[in-house]
């Protein structure tokens, strides 16, 4: 069973810079990251397929954020630039190694992402 460990974030004023870390247990066919304000629901932030790199983006991140990854470490990278209040929110991995059924499928951008692992969540806060 495929596990997702995360590291990074904290706090940063509007307009500065975060980046996320995240490393899988095993090879998957896509990572990403889901992030949850207080209160909201969780939504789909970046995802990058671990075969080809194509990547996608929610609409209310692209420009701002990127996502890569060391596919020979099994880790993908959140790098998220000119930060704003409304990104502050804990911030979830996911991984998509294949197995079927997910546990769930969920939106990421223009993807649905079969979700085989969740992480512990990073927190990230926006705040002057």
């Amino acid at each position: 069973q495929v596990h997702v460990v995360e590291s990074g974030g904290g706090s940063v004023q509007p307009g500065g810079s975060l980046r996320l870390s995240c490393a899988a247990s095993e090879a998957t066919y896509a990572m990403g990251w889901f992030r949850q304000a207080p209160g909201k629901p969780r939504e789909g932030v970046a995802a990058i397929s671990s075969r080809n790199s194509d990547t996608s983006f929610a609409d209310s991140v692209k420009g701002r954020f990127t996502i890569s990854q060391d596919v020979a470490k099994n880790t993908v990278y959140l790098q998220m630039n000119s930060l704003k209040p409304e990104d502050t929110g804990i911030y979830y991995c996911v991984a998509d190694a294949g197995l079927r059924p997910p546990l769930l499928y969920k939106e990421v951008g223009s993807w649905q992402f079969g979700v085989n692992a969740w992480g512990q969540g990073a927190q990230v806060t926006v705040s002057s």
